[in-house]
């Protein structure tokens, strides 16, 4: 058996999972944690106690670990999320993905700077309208890429 406690909203609300399944809530409030499930709901002071209630450590996940463990990367660009539907604009060189399996919005994985009516910005995985509109630069694979063509279209 394995408790694992995924954060919903940092250091205060957790979903706690038993092999994978979810088994019920945990908050903290006033620094006393309440554990919520169907059957019932429980109060701890701290972690020693909710090792005696339920017999096994609870591993507290960190929000990060989803991203950082899936493989966020369309043609050797970085995403900002699992990509979908993945292909490469060859006219354009451009890397595409989509955020979901049924989505019909483009974006194109990796940093830019794009040109728009106050001067050039950065972005991270624009949307593909976006780049179809304005005059930009990229994609480029790592952000400091990214910052020092910036510095040079600003000059």
């Amino acid at each position: 058996m394995t408790l694992k406690a995924k954060p919903v909203l940092k250091d205060r609300f957790w979903i706690v999972e038993n092999d994978g399944k979810k088994i019920g809530t945990m908050s903290l409030d006033d620094d006393r944690y309440i554990f919520a499930s169907a059957a019932e709901t429980c109060f701890f002071d701290n972690t020693r106690q909710m090792k005696k209630k339920f017999g096994v450590d609870i591993v507290w996940s960190d929000a990060e670990e989803k991203t950082e463990t899936k493989n966020n990367y369309v043609h050797s660009y970085p995403t900002s999320v699992v990509p979908y539907n993945s292909m490469y604009d060859v006219k354009n060189k451009l890397p595409l993905f989509t955020k979901s399996e049924k989505s019909k919005s483009m974006y194109c994985a990796g940093y830019y700077v794009i040109h728009f009516e106050k001067g050039w910005v950065k972005s991270f995985c624009p949307k593909l309208i976006t780049v179809e509109r304005y005059e930009y630069k990229g994609p480029f694979k790592t952000e400091l890429e990214m910052r020092q063509e910036l510095s040079r279209v600003n000059k």
